[in-house]
């Protein structure tokens, strides 16, 4: 199979590799242009680029797509698929058009649930008991497109964002290449129920409130793991939480009920909050007794949602 991969983040980089590995041609590889990153804020490949430079695969990093010349590049490579995941432009439909088979999206939700930028996250934040990947047909909606291939994973209770991602990039690898190796496959419009959109995490959205209850302040935790990292304040400073618990407990939100070298145990709206990892402003993340050596904290002192 002549492919066109376009990608850019490290979820997309995994299915690179296994669409590789499997034997197919991929025959360009489209991702962002790069960035600056770093503390020197030197340009920096995307994880898409990096695999394909291993794979000595052609990359073609135009700014947007609506651009004639770069369609007709892509038309030129005479390709029998596209396959996309997290790519970040758009696709005109000019390009959707162009190969055999169409355009690929390897999704990370269980469509039509959590259509959009985010779905990882919102799942998490949302309480989900489940999640999955979706291969579908591309069309101009925004993730409305027929699905041609689906899995579910269960959502565990210790899972973060950062390990949700890693299972979910796993699957959508497979996935993508059973895809690719069942071609034409009969595609399964989405449902007009249940359709929910996972809009972009913005930082501001990182605040901890501490007057909701714990176990959705636990889940606002670990969906913001590893970024942009749940913020509280405490003492006119910014801390970063990274690992907590539900617990039973009663108090003033966002008041410190026990602390010793495990945990520090927090009050919410509903509960209490059981901290046992977090992060000063400009600081390492740190287990709570090396924490506190530091940072010392008491009954009664207070966590804020504002500095």
């Amino acid at each position: 199979m002549r492919v066109i991969f376009a990608g850019t983040p490290e979820f997309a980089a995994q299915a690179l590799r296994a669409i590789a590995g499997a034997g197919h041609e991929v025959a360009v590889v489209l991702t962002q242009p790069d960035r600056p990153a770093g503390r020197g804020m030197a340009l920096q490949a995307s994880a898409v680029k990096q695999v394909a430079i291993e794979h000595g695969i052609e990359v073609f990093q135009p700014p947007g797509l609506k651009d004639a010349g770069a369609q007709a590049r892509l038309a030129a490579v005479g390709a029998d698929v596209m396959v996309v995941a997290a790519y970040g432009l758009i696709l005109p439909q000019a390009v959707l058009d162009l190969p055999r088979f169409g355009c690929l999206n390897i999704h990370a939700s269980l469509l039509p649930r959590w259509r959009g930028a985010a779905p990882i996250q919102r799942a998490l934040l949302a309480g989900d008991a489940e999640t999955g990947v979706c291969i579908m047909q591309m069309e101009a909606g925004l993730d409305t497109g027929p699905v041609l291939l689906r899995e579910s994973l269960p959502i565990a209770a210790e899972d973060t964002a950062a390990t949700l991602h890693d299972k979910l990039a796993a699957l959508g690898a497979r996935l993508v290449v059973d895809a690719l190796a069942g071609l034409p496959l009969p595609a399964a419009v989405q449902a007009t129920e249940g359709v929910t959109y996972a809009h972009k995490i913005e930082k501001a959205e990182a605040l901890i409130d501490w007057t909701r209850p714990a176990v959705e302040l636990d889940r606002h935790i670990r969906a913001f793991n590893p970024f942009p990292g749940a913020q509280a304040h405490f003492a006119g400073q910014v801390v970063k939480l990274w690992r907590a618990c539900p617990m039973d407990g009663m108090g003033l939100p966002g008041s410190v009920l026990a602390v010793d070298r495990r945990q520090i145990v927090v009050a919410c709206g509903e509960g209490a909050l059981a901290v046992s990892e977090l992060q000063k402003s400009g600081g390492k993340r740190l287990p709570v007794q090396q924490f506190l050596a530091g940072h010392p904290l008491q009954v009664g002192d207070r966590f804020t949602t504002a500095a």
